[in-house]
Protein backbone atom coordinates (compact mmCIF):
# COMPACT_ATOMS: atom_id res chain seq x y z
CA UNK A 1 0.00 0.00 0.00
CA UNK A 2 1.48 3.14 -0.76
CA UNK A 3 2.15 6.06 2.01
CA UNK A 4 -0.30 8.78 2.54
CA UNK A 5 2.66 11.28 1.78
CA UNK A 6 2.62 9.72 -1.86
CA UNK A 7 -1.00 9.29 -2.61
CA UNK A 8 -1.19 13.14 -1.50
CA UNK A 9 1.30 14.46 -3.66
CA UNK A 10 -0.84 14.63 -7.41
CA UNK A 11 -3.61 16.45 -5.20
CA UNK A 12 -1.36 18.82 -3.59
CA UNK A 13 0.13 19.26 -7.10
CA UNK A 14 -3.50 20.18 -8.38
CA UNK A 15 -4.19 22.23 -5.76
CA UNK A 16 -1.11 24.39 -6.23
CA UNK A 17 -1.84 24.15 -9.98
CA UNK A 18 -5.14 25.63 -9.71
CA UNK A 19 -3.74 28.53 -7.00
CA UNK A 20 -1.05 29.15 -9.46
CA UNK A 21 -3.19 30.18 -12.12
CA UNK A 22 -5.89 32.26 -10.25
CA UNK A 23 -2.52 33.65 -8.31
CA UNK A 24 -4.13 32.84 -5.20
CA UNK A 25 -1.10 30.76 -3.39
CA UNK A 26 -1.79 32.37 -0.05
CA UNK A 27 -6.00 31.80 -0.16
CA UNK A 28 -5.62 28.19 -0.83
CA UNK A 29 -2.85 28.04 1.74
CA UNK A 30 -5.40 29.47 4.25
CA UNK A 31 -7.75 26.56 2.73
CA UNK A 32 -6.58 23.99 3.20
CA UNK A 33 -4.68 24.28 6.64
CA UNK A 34 -7.84 24.75 8.20
CA UNK A 35 -9.53 22.14 6.19
CA UNK A 36 -6.70 19.91 7.24
CA UNK A 37 -7.21 20.93 11.02
CA UNK A 38 -10.40 19.87 10.80
CA UNK A 39 -10.78 16.81 8.81
CA UNK A 40 -9.07 15.64 12.47
CA UNK A 41 -11.61 17.08 14.79
CA UNK A 42 -12.90 14.21 17.26
CA UNK A 43 -16.24 15.16 15.65
CA UNK A 44 -15.74 15.56 12.13
CA UNK A 45 -13.28 12.94 11.54
CA UNK A 46 -15.72 9.72 12.26
CA UNK A 47 -18.15 11.02 9.86
CA UNK A 48 -15.73 10.75 6.58
CA UNK A 49 -16.58 7.75 4.49
CA UNK A 50 -19.72 7.19 6.40
CA UNK A 51 -22.23 6.11 3.91
CA UNK A 52 -24.87 8.05 6.12
CA UNK A 53 -23.35 11.50 5.77
CA UNK A 54 -24.38 12.75 2.37
CA UNK A 55 -20.67 14.04 0.68
CA UNK A 56 -22.62 17.49 -0.44
CA UNK A 57 -23.00 18.12 3.07
CA UNK A 58 -19.59 16.97 4.81
CA UNK A 59 -18.07 19.55 1.98
CA UNK A 60 -20.50 22.59 2.59
CA UNK A 61 -19.45 21.89 6.33
CA UNK A 62 -15.52 21.56 5.60
CA UNK A 63 -15.67 24.64 3.50
CA UNK A 64 -17.57 26.84 6.35
CA UNK A 65 -15.29 25.57 8.83
CA UNK A 66 -12.34 26.22 6.12
CA UNK A 67 -13.48 29.76 5.88
CA UNK A 68 -14.75 30.75 9.74
CA UNK A 69 -12.94 33.71 10.73
CA UNK A 70 -12.44 35.44 7.49
CA UNK A 71 -14.83 38.53 6.34
CA UNK A 72 -17.22 37.46 3.63
CA UNK A 73 -15.83 38.96 -0.01
CA UNK A 74 -12.83 39.35 1.30
CA UNK A 75 -10.32 36.81 -0.58
CA UNK A 76 -9.88 38.20 -3.83
CA UNK A 77 -6.76 37.04 -6.47
CA UNK A 78 -5.86 38.14 -9.53
CA UNK A 79 -5.31 36.37 -12.68
CA UNK A 80 -5.41 36.45 -16.24
CA UNK A 81 -8.25 36.83 -18.61
CA UNK A 82 -8.54 35.50 -22.15
CA UNK A 83 -7.68 38.65 -23.85
CA UNK A 84 -4.42 39.12 -21.21
CA UNK A 85 -6.13 41.59 -19.26
CA UNK A 86 -6.00 41.64 -15.72
CA UNK A 87 -8.97 39.99 -14.17
CA UNK A 88 -10.47 38.82 -10.66
CA UNK A 89 -11.19 35.83 -9.31
CA UNK A 90 -14.02 36.47 -6.60
CA UNK A 91 -14.56 34.84 -3.29
CA UNK A 92 -17.68 32.70 -4.50
CA UNK A 93 -15.37 31.86 -7.12
CA UNK A 94 -12.79 31.11 -5.38
CA UNK A 95 -14.37 28.83 -3.09
CA UNK A 96 -16.40 27.16 -5.66
CA UNK A 97 -12.71 25.83 -7.03
CA UNK A 98 -12.23 25.36 -3.66
CA UNK A 99 -15.57 23.14 -3.38
CA UNK A 100 -14.97 21.16 -6.30
CA UNK A 101 -11.40 20.62 -4.38
CA UNK A 102 -12.98 18.70 -1.91
CA UNK A 103 -15.61 16.99 -4.27
CA UNK A 104 -12.59 15.36 -6.02
CA UNK A 105 -11.04 13.81 -2.52
CA UNK A 106 -14.26 12.95 -1.54
CA UNK A 107 -15.35 10.96 -4.56
CA UNK A 108 -12.07 9.07 -4.52
CA UNK A 109 -11.94 9.03 -0.51
CA UNK A 110 -9.13 11.29 -0.28
CA UNK A 111 -10.25 13.71 2.57
CA UNK A 112 -8.86 12.13 5.16
CA UNK A 113 -5.19 13.04 3.22
CA UNK A 114 -5.96 16.80 3.71
CA UNK A 115 -3.22 17.05 6.33
CA UNK A 116 -0.66 15.62 4.26
CA UNK A 117 -1.71 17.14 1.15
CA UNK A 118 -1.43 20.47 3.40
CA UNK A 119 1.61 20.04 3.88
CA UNK A 120 2.71 19.16 0.65
CA UNK A 121 1.14 22.59 -0.77
CA UNK A 122 2.67 24.60 1.64
CA UNK A 123 6.10 23.47 0.41
CA UNK A 124 5.71 23.91 -3.44
CA UNK A 125 4.19 27.33 -2.53
CA UNK A 126 7.34 28.06 -0.50
CA UNK A 127 9.55 26.71 -3.23
CA UNK A 128 7.80 28.87 -5.51
CA UNK A 129 8.23 31.84 -3.66
CA UNK A 130 11.46 31.26 -2.79
CA UNK A 131 10.66 30.67 0.87
CA UNK A 132 13.32 28.41 3.12
CA UNK A 133 11.62 26.56 6.15
CA UNK A 134 14.04 26.14 8.36
CA UNK A 135 14.08 24.37 11.41
CA UNK A 136 15.92 25.72 14.79
CA UNK A 137 16.34 23.99 17.61
CA UNK A 138 17.77 25.43 20.65
CA UNK A 139 18.05 24.37 24.34
CA UNK A 140 17.07 28.37 25.07
CA UNK A 141 14.51 30.42 23.34
CA UNK A 142 16.02 32.95 21.00
CA UNK A 143 15.84 36.42 21.71
CA UNK A 144 14.32 38.62 18.71
CA UNK A 145 18.05 39.76 18.24
CA UNK A 146 19.57 35.89 17.75
CA UNK A 147 16.37 35.53 15.72
CA UNK A 148 17.01 38.47 13.72
CA UNK A 149 20.92 37.72 12.94
CA UNK A 150 20.46 34.18 12.57
CA UNK A 151 17.56 34.59 9.90
CA UNK A 152 19.93 37.08 8.38
CA UNK A 153 22.89 35.01 8.08
CA UNK A 154 20.91 32.44 6.72
CA UNK A 155 19.39 34.23 4.01
CA UNK A 156 22.90 35.05 2.91
CA UNK A 157 24.05 31.22 2.92
CA UNK A 158 20.99 30.14 1.37
CA UNK A 159 20.61 32.53 -1.17
CA UNK A 160 16.70 33.18 -0.01
CA UNK A 161 14.10 34.59 1.90
CA UNK A 162 13.99 32.66 5.37
CA UNK A 163 11.32 31.51 7.22
CA UNK A 164 12.37 30.41 10.97
CA UNK A 165 10.61 27.59 12.77
CA UNK A 166 11.65 27.59 16.16
CA UNK A 167 11.28 25.21 19.21
CA UNK A 168 13.18 24.37 22.19
CA UNK A 169 15.14 21.19 23.04
CA UNK A 170 15.87 21.16 26.69
CA UNK A 171 17.90 17.89 25.58
CA UNK A 172 20.56 20.16 23.41
CA UNK A 173 22.01 21.54 27.15
CA UNK A 174 23.11 24.80 24.65
CA UNK A 175 23.43 26.37 20.96
CA UNK A 176 21.10 25.25 18.38
CA UNK A 177 20.47 22.38 15.78
CA UNK A 178 19.57 24.75 12.25
CA UNK A 179 18.07 22.33 9.89
CA UNK A 180 16.53 23.24 5.69
CA UNK A 181 16.11 19.73 4.07
CA UNK A 182 19.55 18.20 3.82
CA UNK A 183 21.13 21.84 5.02
CA UNK A 184 22.43 20.91 8.79
CA UNK A 185 24.22 23.33 11.34
CA UNK A 186 24.62 21.36 14.48
CA UNK A 187 25.88 23.96 16.80
CA UNK A 188 24.54 22.23 19.89
CA UNK A 189 26.37 21.92 23.67
CA UNK A 190 25.48 17.89 23.36
CA UNK A 191 26.62 17.60 19.75
CA UNK A 192 30.28 19.05 21.20
CA UNK A 193 30.18 16.79 24.34
CA UNK A 194 29.36 13.55 21.67
CA UNK A 195 32.46 14.30 19.79
CA UNK A 196 34.35 14.96 23.13
CA UNK A 197 33.03 11.81 24.31
CA UNK A 198 33.94 10.35 21.43
CA UNK A 199 37.21 10.96 21.28
CA UNK A 200 38.24 9.79 24.94
CA UNK A 201 36.84 6.40 23.85
CA UNK A 202 39.05 6.38 20.80
CA UNK A 203 41.84 7.35 22.83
Amino acid sequence: MAEPITVARPYARAAFQSASAAAALAPWDRFLSRAAVWVRDAQIEPLIGDPRVPASQLIGLLLDLAKAGVPEGSVEAATEDTAGAPARLSAAQLQEEQRNFLALLAHNARLQLLPQIAVQYEQLRAEAERIADVEVSSAQALSPAQSAALKGALERRLGRAVRLHESVDRTLLGGAVVQFGDFVVDGSLRRRVERLAANVTSG
